[in-house]
């Protein structure tokens, strides 16, 4: 699987949404894909996209057979559509997820499922959490868990797509953190929530390392098939 541009991305998780979202106006005409793509809300970060980057996406998209030209007896607009199903034979779940991930970012399984629930209902927070799981545990895998934000309870997941995300800008280092509250005057009389920040920002770099090597590792099984 080819790294996803960022332009890609967005065309194909716009493809995903109106799909699921608003099924009597899909496949989508250019100029629609074009305005989805574009639309302010539920997008992060917000684009504006013309025709030909569009169509420069699309055309990527296709060759990795992930999305293109829609079939259709009425041949006098070409209408494109997404081709998830058939490349990764996702179920309607991880199709939810993947594309809040596609649209908007980074996030948290609580905000995944507040924003998926236009395309699918998840009873709780464990369907998200499980779902996450599944895309987590494909080989190669589709999502990742990034390191936890300081002052957050919840970690943000990503998706993979557009390979492993930059996370150094993301997040402080535990030391930085610490030396930046010593210099405002905070004294930390906890260490042991210390340790366990500094395990999980080293679990999360090994999470990266070894998505990192699953890919290598498939594409170069995939030089021999």
């Amino acid at each position: 699987m080819n790294i996803l541009s960022e332009v890609e991305t967005r065309v194909l998780g716009s493809l995903v949404e109106k799909e699921l979202t608003t099924p009597e106006y899909y496949p989508l005409s250019l100029n629609a894909l074009v305005n989805a793509c574009n639309q302010k809300s539920n997008r992060d970060p917000l684009m504006k996209l013309d025709e030909n980057a569009v169509s420069q996406a699309l055309r990527s998209l296709d060759k990795q057979g992930l999305a293109g030209p829609a079939d259709a007896m009425d041949n006098r607009v070409t209408k494109f559509e997404h081709r998830l199903q058939e490349a990764f034979n996702f179920d309607r779940r991880e199709v939810a997820i993947l594309c809040e991930l596609l649209v908007r970012g980074p996030q948290t399984p609580g905000e995944l499922r507040s924003r998926a629930e236009r395309m699918h209902h998840f009873d709780d927070l464990g369907q998200v959490q499980s779902t996450l799981q599944r895309l987590a545990q494909r080989e190669p895998p589709i999502v990742m868990m990034l390191p936890r934000q300081p002052g957050t309870k919840e970690a943000r997941y990503a998706h993979l797509l557009s390979g492993a995300p930059q996370t150094d800008a993301q997040t402080d280092p535990p030391e930085a953190a610490m030396s930046a509250a010593r210099e405002a005057g905070v004294t930390h009389s906890d260490p042991d929530g210390e340790r366990i920040t500094r395990l999980e920002n080293e679990i999360a770099a090994l999470q990266n390392e070894v998505a990192d090597l699953k890919r290598q590792l498939a594409a170069f099984r995939k030089q021999f098939e």
